[in-house]
C-alpha cells in the first residue's frame, strides 16, 4: 500500500516533497518510486515536487487537483467525502440507447457542470440514455476543446473540479441518465506537461499526429501501463461513471503481446464484477478493426464498443453532396446500403483517401451492432471543418430530418452531438486559450496553414485563440422554441421515443438488416423484422412498392401510402409498419 505522497520518478536523482508549506526529502524505493513516509495530510492541502535540487515545485503526476491550473501545486482530494444519492441507479450497459455527446464549457452559457445539472431534466425529455463528455481533465487554459489535457488524474477547474464532477454524474444517475466520459490516453496537450522529469512516460521516435506516443511498451513501461490503468479505474470507481470512450486507439502504439486495450477490457470488467454493476469501453478508432469489440475468448481485445465513422461519411454525402477528401468513397446510395448492412463501407476494400485496402469484414456470429456507435454529427466531424459549420448550415430541414431517421432508425447505438437535434445554428469551431504567447501564436497560424493547404479560403478560419471563437460555440438555448428549432427538435423526441418502444428498431442483430436501395433514383427501403424504414434522397418525389400498412412516422408532410406504394416527397423519409 502506498503512501498518499510516493511518486514513481525513475529518472530523479534526488526528489523532495513540500506540502502544507513544509519541505521533505523523500528516499527512493524498489521499482524507481520514491517515498516521504509522511501520515496523509488533509484535504485541501497545497503540494509539489522538486526535482533533482530545483527550486520550483511541479505538480504530482497523480494530482486529483489543480485549483491554480497545470502549471500550479497540486492540492489533495477526499474522493469519497461525496454522499452520493445515486444508490438506485442501474446502467444498462450499451444497450443501443442514445448516447448525448456534449462539451461542459459550451453547453451553457457559465459552462460549468453545476450549470449542466440544469439541463438535465431536457435531456431527460428528449429520451436519451447515456451523457457523453468530452474530455474534463486538467489543460492550459481557460477553454479548450479537451484534447490538450496534460493531467489525466485532475478534473478541469473552471468546469468545477472534481467535486463539481461527482455533483453531475450523482445528479444525472438521479435523474436515469448513465454518464460516458471521453479519456485521452495517447498523447498529452503541448503546455503543463512535467511527467517526463519524473520518468519515461512518453517515448521519443514514434510521433502520432499530436505529438510524441506514450510508452506502452519499451523500458519501464509496466508502470506506464499501470498508470493508465489506474486512471480508468478511478473514473469507474471515484466519479461512479458508467463507460469511458477511449480517443483515438490507433494512436496507442504497443507492440505487446497482449494490446493495452485488451488490459484496459479486463480491468473492466474485473471492476464491474467488483462493483456489482455494468461498466462499459468504447474505442475511437479509424481502422475499422472489429477485433477491438470481439469477445477476447474469441481472440479480441473484448471492448464494449467502438465508433464507425464509415456511418457518418455515408450519411454526409448522401444527405449533403458533399465528396471531397474522404467523403469521396461514399458517394453513392450503395455505399449508405453497405453500411446500415455490415457496419463497415470499407471492410478490405480499396480506400481513394488512404490509396490502400482498408479494414475488415464484421462477422455478426461474435459483434453485434449495438456495439457500434454511430453519429451523424460530432465535435470531430463539424470541428474539423475550416468554420465549424454544421450540417444545417448548409442543408434544409428535410435534409436534418432524414439523416435524424438514419441515426435514431438504424441497427447501430446512435450519438447526438449536443445542439444536433434542434437543428443548433451555432458553429463548433476549434477553440483554444493557451496563455502562452508563442504557443498561441503557433497554434492559430498551424491551424490556418492547415486549411489554405486544402483549398479553404483563409477568411473563412476562426482564430482559436480568439475569446469570440469560443464564445461562438456556446449553445443558444432560444433557439429550441422556434420555428424549424422546435419543429426539428419535436422529430426527435418522437423518434427515440419510437426507437424505445419498437422492438425491431432495437434489435441488435446484424443479420435481422437488409437494404433494397435504387442508385439513380437515391431511395433505400431498410427492413428492420416488421418495420420498413424509407428515405427518399432525391430532390424530386418518389414513389416506392412497400410491404407496409402503416406509417409510424414521417420527417415531411406529403408522404401517402396506399396499396402497398408508398410516395415521399423530395427528401422525405417515413417509418412504416
Amino acid at each position: 500500500m502506498r503512501n498518499q505522497f510516493d511518486v514513481w520518478a525513475p529518472k530523479a536523482t534526488s526528489l523532495s516533497l513540500t506540502a502544507g508549506g513544509t519541505t521533505t526529502p523523500m528516499s527512493r524505493a524498489d521499482g524507481g518510486w520514491w517515498t516521504a513516509g509522511a501520515a496523509p495530510l488533509p484535504a485541501g492541502t497545497d503540494y509539489g515536487y522538486l526535482v533533482d535540487g530545483a527550486t520550483t515545485p511541479i505538480p504530482d503526476p497523480r494530482s486529483r487537483r489543480q485549483p491554480d491550473g497545470v502549471h500550479g501545486l497540486s492540492q489533495t482530494f477526499d474522493p469519497g467525502a461525496h454522499a452520493w444519492q445515486d444508490g438506485s441507479w442501474v446502467s444498462p450497459g450499451l444497450n443501443g440507447g442514445v448516447i448525448y455527446e456534449l462539451h461542459i464549457g459550451t453547453f451553457t452559457p457559465e459552462g460549468t457542470f453545476d450549470a449542466a445539472i440544469g439541463k438535465l431534466d431536457y435531456l431527460v425529455d428528449l429520451g436519451v440514455q447515456h451523457v457523453e463528455l468530452l474530455p474534463v481533465n486538467a489543460f492550459n487554459g481557460t477553454h479548450n476543446w479537451g484534447y490538450d489535457g496534460v493531467l489525466w488524474f485532475a478534473v478541469q477547474e473552471t468546469y468545477g473540479g472534481p467535486a463539481g464532477y461527482q455533483r453531475f454524474v450523482d445528479a444525472a444517475h438521479q435523474r436515469g441518465l448513465g454518464v460516458i466520459q471521453d479519456v485521452v490516453h495517447n498523447h498529452l496537450g503541448p503546455s503543463g506537461n512535467y511527467l517526463g522529469q519524473f520518468a519515461p512516460y512518453l517515448t521519443e521516435g514514434k510521433a502520432n499526429t499530436w505529438g510524441d506516443s506514450l510508452n506502452l511498451d519499451g523500458p519501464l513501461s509496466d508502470e506506464v501501463r499501470r498508470y493508465l490503468l489506474d486512471n480508468i479505474l478511478m473514473w469507474f470507481r471515484d466519479y461512479h461513471v458508467d463507460g469511458l470512450r477511449l480517443d483515438a486507439v490507433h494512436a496507442l502504439h504497443d507492440e505487446r503481446a497482449t494490446h493495452i486495450l485488451e488490459e484496459f477490457a479486463e480491468e473492466t470488467d474485473k471492476c464491474a464484477t467488483d462493483l456489482g454493476k455494468p461498466l462499459f469501453l468504447i474505442a475511437e478508432s479509424d481502422l475499422n478493426n472489429p477485433r477491438h469489440i470481439t469477445a477476447r475468448t474469441s481472440g479480441g481485445y473484448g471492448l464494449a464498443g467502438q465508433w464507425s465513422d464509415d456511418f457518418h461519411h455515408a450519411v454526409h454525402v448522401n444527405v449533403t453532396g458533399e465528396t471531397t477528401g474522404y467523403y469521396e468513397d461514399f458517394d453513392s446510395v450503395a455505399a449508405l446500403a453497405k453500411v446500415m448492412e455490415h457496419g463497415f463501407f470499407h471492410n478490405g476494400t480499396y480506400s481513394s483517401f488512404r490509396e490502400r485496402g482498408h479494414g475488415r469484414p464484421i462477422d455478426p456470429a461474435l459483434v453485434s451492432a449495438h456495439q457500434l456507435v454511430v453519429c451523424t454529427q460530432n465535435h470531430d466531424q463539424i470541428g474539423n471543418r475550416a468554420a465549424g459549420d454544421r450540417m444545417g448550415a448548409t442543408v434544409t430541414y428535410a435534409q436534418l430530418a432524414q439523416a435524424a431517421v438514419l441515426n435514431l432508425a438504424g441497427p447501430f447505438t446512435p450519438m447526438l452531438f449536443m445542439g444536433e437535434e434542434y437543428g443548433a445554428s451555432t458553429p463548433w469551431p476549434f477553440f483554444t486559450s493557451h496563455p502562452e504567447p508563442e504557443l498561441g501564436k503557433a497554434t492559430a497560424e498551424g491551424r490556418l496553414r492547415e486549411f489554405e493547404r486544402m483549398g479553404w479560403d483563409a477568411d473563412t478560419v476562426p482564430n482559436p485563440q480568439d475569446p469570440e471563437t469560443f464564445a461562438s460555440a456556446k449553445l443558444d438555448w432560444a433557439e429550441v422554441e422556434t420555428g424549424d428549432h422546435a419543429r426539428l427538435l419535436d422529430l426527435y423526441r418522437h423518434l427515440i421515443r419510437l426507437r424505445r418502444e419498437t422492438p425491431d428498431l432495437l434489435n441488435p442483430d446484424f443479420t435481422a438488416v437488409s437494404v433494397d436501395f435504387s442508385v439513380p433514383e437515391k431511395w433505400l427501403a431498410i427492413r428492420r423484422g416488421g418495420t420498413l424504414v424509407v428515405v427518399n434522397l432525391a430532390d424530386d418525389e418518389r414513389t416506392i412498392t412497400v410491404d407496409a400498412t402503416r406509417v409510424l412516422l414521417s420527417s415531411v408532410q406529403g408522404e401517402n401510402l396506399a396499396a402497398g406504394r408508398l410516395t415521399l416527397p423530395p427528401r422525405g423519409s417515413a417509418i412504416l409498419s
